[in-house]
C-alpha cells in the first residue's frame, strides 16, 4: 500500500482526515497532521470503542492539570492516565490492544503505559520497548524512548548493560534507540549528567555504530558525541581521531563530523 503524503499545513487537512485521525482510524502521515490531532477527542473516541468511557474523566483530569498542554505533555498525560486506569482496573490486556492500534498517537500512550509502569522492572520495560522502538511511525519511535529516559538517567549502568546488546540487532530503528536514548543532552528532554562528564561510560553502546551503514544510525551518535563535545571536548576529539584511525569509512567520516560540527565550525 502505498504511504499517504500528509498536508504541509493544518487548514490544508481534509475535514475527512481530520475525522479519521480524530477517530483513530488512520496514523498521521507527517509532523503537521501530529500537530493537528484533537487527543483529547480521540481519547473519547478509542475508550467509547472500547467499551471504556468510565476511563474518560479521570484521564482527562491528568490533561486539565497540566500547567502548559504541547503535543508532548498531553500525549504523556493522557499516557500516565491511562496506566492509573489500566493498573486500578487490572487491565493490562489491554495495553496490547492500544500497542498494536492503527492510530501512532495511541501507540504513543501504550508506550507511556508500560514506560512508567514501575510495577515492572527497568530491564522489563526496556525489553517490551523494543517492540516501539522499531515502529514504523516517526512519532512513535520518538516518544518510546522518552517514556524511560528519567529512568535511564537514574540507573545508567544497568541500561548501557541491556542496550548495549541492542546495537547488533538487524533492525536500524532498534540501533538507534540504544545511542538516542543515552544521548547526554538529548532533545526536549532531562539531561543526564553523569554522561555529561563522564561521556566514556556511553562507548558501550558508540563503538559498535561507529561504522553503522544506516544514516538514522549515524546521526543519532554523531549527535551523541556532539552533546559530550559541549562539555567534554577533549574526550570527543580524541575518540573521533581513534575512529578515523581505526575505520576511515565513509559512514564513520560522516559521524565524526557531526560529532566535531560544534567544535571545528
Amino acid at each position: 500500500m502505498e504511504k499517504r503524503k500528509g498536508a504541509c499545513s493544518i487548514k490544508d487537512i481534509s475535514t475527512e482526515i481530520l475525522h479519521q485521525l480524530n477517530n483513530g482510524e488512520i496514523e498521521t502521515a507527517n509532523l503537521t497532521e501530529w500537530l493537528a490531532v484533537d487527543q483529547k477527542l480521540l481519547l473519547e473516541n478509542l475508550l467509547h470503542q472500547h467499551h471504556r468511557a468510565g476511563y474518560l474523566k479521570p484521564v482527562l483530569k491528568k490533561v486539565m492539570e497540566l500547567k502548559k498542554q504541547t503535543v508532548n505533555t498531553v500525549n504523556e498525560a493522557i499516557g500516565i492516565g491511562l496506566l492509573d486506569q489500566v493498573i486500578k482496573n487490572k487491565d493490562e490486556e489491554w495495553v496490547s490492544t492500544l500497542s498494536v492500534h492503527k492510530s501512532d498517537l495511541v501507540r504513543c500512550w501504550a508506550a507511556y503505559i508500560i514506560g512508567k509502569n514501575n510495577k515492572l522492572s527497568l530491564k522489563e520495560r526496556l525489553q517490551r520497548m523494543q517492540d516501539f522502538a522499531s515502529d514504523q511511525h516517526f512519532g512513535v519511535r520518538e516518544i518510546c524512548w522518552m517514556t524511560v529516559r528519567s529512568d535511564i538517567a537514574k540507573n545508567l549502568s544497568e541500561t548501557i548493560s541491556v542496550l548495549s546488546k541492542w546495537t547488533t540487532h538487524e533492525n536500524e530503528y532498534v540501533r538507534r534507540f540504544a545511542s538516542e536514548s543515552t544521548r547526554p543532552r538529548g532533545v526536549w528532554c532531562e539531561h543526564i549528567a553523569e554522561l555529561k562528564q563522564n561521556p566514556g561510560l556511553g562507548l558501550e553502546i558508540l563503538e559498535p555504530l561507529r561504522a553503522d551503514p544506516s544514516r538514522y544510525v549515524q546521526d543519532s551518535v554523531g549527535n551523541w558525541l556532539n552533546d559530550a563535545s559541549k562539555s567534554q571536548p577533549e574526550f570527543v576529539i580524541e575518540i573521533c581521531d581513534e575512529w578515523l584511525r581505526e575505520s576511515p569509512t565513509k559512514e564513520t567520516k560522516y559521524i565524526v563530523k557531526k560529532a566535531l560540527r560544534t567544535i571545528r565550525k
